[in-house]
């Protein structure tokens, strides 16, 4: 039985029926210098992964939409805190008219300063009953689509919300003809021309006004700006460039006698209480002007 089982494999071996059972082993060519650009695409799946976890774990993102900004405006050194102001909903109440959406500009660099020229013998409680009528007239007979002040300041001091569209918004009023872009109107409600008392506290609001609205742009309220006029009924022609005052009159960008000459007078007044306001160091001629003033309790003040 042993010869025939043997013979039988003998046989088949022969045929090639059975498998061979040790593996087989072929010689593998690697060239000894693989060039690098074969390493880079090879590598190309790890790359991405590598880069995909750094960017989560760092948590960078790119812009969500055409609003988003690509870099942030860093924040003034010279911010000044933010006045109580009442908003428009307290004064206008349903007197309010449809309207056409704000429209807004990129910031704010300077600050022109009216007069409503309105009687001034009024109770500080009548300020919303005044601003009201202000409104509907310049909304009605002027056919205007909203108040033109973005701000309105009463004889109490007391800060109103003018214009629609947010007070920490760079809204564009329709104050100044040719300038309103870039810049807020801040009316004094009454009439302050030559020979009326301004009360300090007038002039105190307008000042804080100005100081907090100057301060995202990084604007010194003593210093002068550059502003394009837009309207050649301006003092300007349009498109000219016009070096105006941070805190303006009226009167600077617009042929006209607003905001009074008692109001103008105290200008320069206003825009140093709103550099200090802001944390700025006195200018020269300020500190010249307490040097010289005379040391006595009541030196200080109106």
């Amino acid at each position: 039985m042993r010869v025939l089982r043997g013979l039988r494999e003998a046989a088949r071996r022969r045929a090639g029926r059975i498998p061979l059972r040790l593996p087989l082993r072929l010689p593998l060519r690697v060239p000894r210098r693989v060039p690098v650009p074969v390493l880079l695409l090879g590598c190309l799946p790890v790359l991405a992964a590598a880069v995909g976890l750094a960017l989560f774990l760092t948590g960078t993102d790119r812009p969500a939409g055409p609003h988003a900004r690509a870099t942030a405006r860093p924040e003034s050194r010279y911010a000044a805190p933010r006045p109580d102001i009442v908003p428009r909903s307290s004064w206008l109440g349903d007197a309010a008219r449809r309207q056409p959406p704000p429209r807004y500009d990129d910031q704010v660099v300077a600050v022109f300063v009216h007069h409503t020229d309105s009687p001034n013998g009024y109770d500080c409680a009548d300020a919303p009953r005044i601003l009201r009528d202000i409104y509907t007239g310049q909304t009605g007979a002027r056919e205007w689509d909203d108040l033109g002040y973005n701000f309105v300041v009463d004889r109490c001091g007391t800060v109103y919300e003018g214009r629609a569209g947010g007070v920490d918004r760079a809204v564009t009023g329709a104050h100044t003809q040719g300038f309103n872009h870039r810049t807020t109107g801040i009316a004094a409600l009454g009439t302050y021309t030559e020979g009326v008392p301004v009360p300090r506290a007038l002039t105190d609001a307008i000042a804080a006004l100005a100081a907090w609205k100057l301060g995202p742009a990084g604007t010194d309220p003593r210093d002068r700006v550059r502003l394009v006029s837009s309207n050649g009924l301006s003092r300007y022609a349009a498109g000219t460039a016009a070096a105006l005052p941070a805190v303006a009159g009226h009167d600077d960008g617009y042929q006209t006698s607003c905001p009074g000459a008692a109001l103008t007078a105290e200008l320069p007044e206003i825009r140093e209480r709103a550099a200090r306001l802001q944390g700025r160091p006195a200018s020269h001629r300020t500190a010249t002007a307490a040097a010289q003033a005379p040391q006595s309790p009541g030196s200080y003040g109106r």
